[in-house]
């Protein structure tokens, strides 16, 4: 997975050495705002293990949802923190003006994906905890090689392309891989009946 994020780096290399350092500091204020979800991620991944153990299927799926409900308020937050004050986080990285605004812009997409990332999250640690590791790992090699890497190149080739037209390549992933989990935990229903 770490692929495609390289590959949005060389893309945004091309771009110059103020919105390349801006990329840098903004992918670590991402790591911040991604605690939140990660931490939905693992929790629900233990919950739904246990609890499936035990035979408790409903319990598990009540997880889901109500993880996913309560990780969008979460990610609601941080995204809101991303796109209005991700020039002040930015600035605990960088004190180059130019750094920090282009990082500012590129966050503005990133902050559409903390609430996408808050469903995805959810999703996988269920998945994880059920034991449907190989859908996990594929779904998240689709979204990275088949959407994320081509939405970052098509975006780049946009006449005007900004650090936000890049970020863009994330949430758009985010999206797919959303439909991809929904539609799983779908037929995973139908074929329990």
């Amino acid at each position: 997975m770490q692929f495609s994020f390289l590959f949005i780096q060389m893309v945004v290399n091309s771009m110059g050495v103020m919105e390349s350092a801006a990329v840098g500091v903004a992918e670590e204020v991402c790591v911040f705002l991604m605690l939140v979800a990660s931490a939905y991620m693992q929790s629900i991944s233990a919950f739904v293990a246990q609890n499936n153990g035990a035979g408790e299927f409903e319990r598990s799926r009540k997880a889901l949802f109500c993880g996913i409900k309560t990780a969008l308020a979460a990610g609601f937050i941080m995204g809101s923190i991303a796109f209005f004050a991700g020039d002040l986080l930015a600035s605990v990285f960088s004190g180059e003006a130019q750094v920090i605004a282009f990082a500012h812009d590129y966050l503005k997409a990133y902050a559409i994906d903390c609430l996408l990332t808050a469903i995805l999250f959810c999703f996988i640690g269920y998945f994880n905890g059920c034991g449907k590791t190989v859908f996990v790992m594929a779904q998240g090699v689709f979204g990275a090689f088949c959407v994320r890497i081509p939405a970052v190149y098509w975006m780049s080739r946009l006449e005007g392309a900004s650090l936000f037209h890049i970020g863009l390549g994330t949430p758009i992933s985010s999206v797919a891989q959303i439909l991809l989990c929904a539609a799983y935990r779908i037929y995973q229903k139908s074929a329990k009946r």
